[in-house]
């Protein structure tokens, strides 16, 4: 939830919850008020007939029988609502009144005063709804005048934010914040700033350091094999000499490709293969099967090709057959002699099914760095690691199943 959308509904809350006791507070506040003011008007009527009787020794005249009736000694003095129904209103109308004794020539009658409270009622009503009108606009308002307050002042975070997603630790320039006139965010576009800029001197560094190390030790294990494959082709070796210098060389091309691969993962982890183009998968795919053919031949596989449809992807052209041959070899390598390889490629995925050893452990931490199926294997064991790297740099889905019926492993390539 955004942070406006969460601080609008504080706001709403506490201004709804205000709103309706402020509304329940007015309206006992003026029917109080109002009925004062009839039991005020009540008593004056009570004190004029009081003492017009007292002068005149009279009963007065009933005019409207609904404003004043005259009883028999059987009333008790009070004040009281009451409901009467009204003939011309056609509907039970609601009345305040007072009882009260007289005494006229030595004899005591009970005066009942009414007043109707429609027109007080009536008045309550256009009270309540001029202020309930004021209010809702006033409400509105404010909402609105937040909500458009709110968008303003954080255009600059929303600026800073979309510098920060364009911003990418390959490119020379250091980050550009616009310069804004709000402390709180100045305070943090310089925070950023000094942040990156010690990012981007790190990755510098660190990528300095990877290539000089990639570069320094690929030339001495380069001289190395040079000169090991010239001593294990000398004939004049002696045989205890020429069995030594074979396990050095094989040694060193298993240093030389574990050095390769873990290059090519720094590499891919620093985001150095920015040149992405489309890539047609599926001549990729062919052409590493015919790569491999001799170690297809070697083990006696019969490659299942297809169904191969035409897929383009946009990436590096050396990532995306580094994904393949990888994902290829570890089906080849893996394989037994005269096992399963069915390759298929469509728009959804590429998938690769092979026979191999019984698995029981999770397939998926094969994927990670160093994990053999066999630990004895000369494999350095980083083949499906770069191929899970690549696929994530890509924001592709690497995803690896074992069927235990038959013993086939499947790696799956989501796009």
């Amino acid at each position: 939830m955004k942070l406006l959308t969460r601080t609008n509904r504080y706001y709403l809350g506490l201004s709804a919850t205000l709103f309706v006791l402020g509304t329940g507070l007015l309206y006992e506040g003026l029917q109080h008020a109002l009925a004062h003011e009839v039991d005020e008007q009540l008593q004056q009527q009570r004190t004029y007939l009081t003492a017009r009787i007292q002068r005149t020794g009279a009963l007065p005249t009933i005019a409207l029988p609904q404003e004043l009736t005259i009883d028999g000694p059987t009333r008790s003095e009070s004040l009281r609502d009451t409901v009467i129904f009204d003939p011309v209103e056609r509907e039970p109308v609601p009345f305040r009144v007072i009882s009260f004794p007289v005494v006229v020539r030595s004899q005591v009658h009970w005066l009942t005063l009414r007043k109707s409270l429609l027109e007080t009622e009536d008045v309550l009503k256009v009270v309540m709804g001029v202020m309930l009108a004021v209010m809702t606009l006033l409400f509105g308002s404010l909402l609105l005048l937040n909500r458009w307050l709110s968008r303003w002042l954080w255009a600059p975070f929303r600026r800073t934010l979309q510098a920060l997603r364009g911003f990418q630790l390959q490119q020379p320039e250091s980050l550009a914040l616009p310069v804004t006139p709000i402390d709180e965010f100045s305070e943090l576009n310089q925070a950023v700033a000094q942040l990156t800029q010690r990012v981007a001197a790190d990755y510098r560094a660190l990528k300095e350091f990877t290539e000089n190390a990639a570069h320094e030790t690929q030339t001495p294990l380069a001289i190395m094999q040079a000169r090991l494959e010239q001593l294990v082709q000398d004939s004049d070796l002696p045989e205890r000499t020429l069995e030594a210098v074979q396990d050095v060389y094989r040694g060193a091309r298993r240093l030389s490709r574990l050095h390769q691969a873990l290059t090519l993962l720094s590499k891919i982890e620093n985001r150095q293969f920015n040149a992405s183009v489309p890539v047609s998968l599926d001549s990729v795919v062919q052409e590493k099967l015919r790569q491999l053919q001799d170690f297809l031949e070697d083990k006696d596989l019969e490659p299942q090709v297809g169904p191969l449809t035409p897929v383009s992807v946009v990436m590096h052209p050396a990532l995306a057959e580094s994904l393949v041959g990888n994902l290829l070899q570890n089906a080849v390598k893996h394989n037994v002699r005269g096992g399963l390889l069915r390759v298929q490629l469509n728009l959804a995925a590429l998938e690769i099914t092979n026979t191999g050893p019984e698995l029981r452990t999770d397939p998926m931490l094969l994927l990670g760095r160093f994990r053999k199926h066999n630990a004895a294997s000369d494999s350095p064991g980083l083949g499906l690691s770069i191929a899970e790297q690549i696929c994530t740099y890509y924001g592709f889905r690497l995803s690896y199943a074992y069927a235990p019926a038959g013993h086939l492993h499947t790696l799956r390539v989501t796009f």
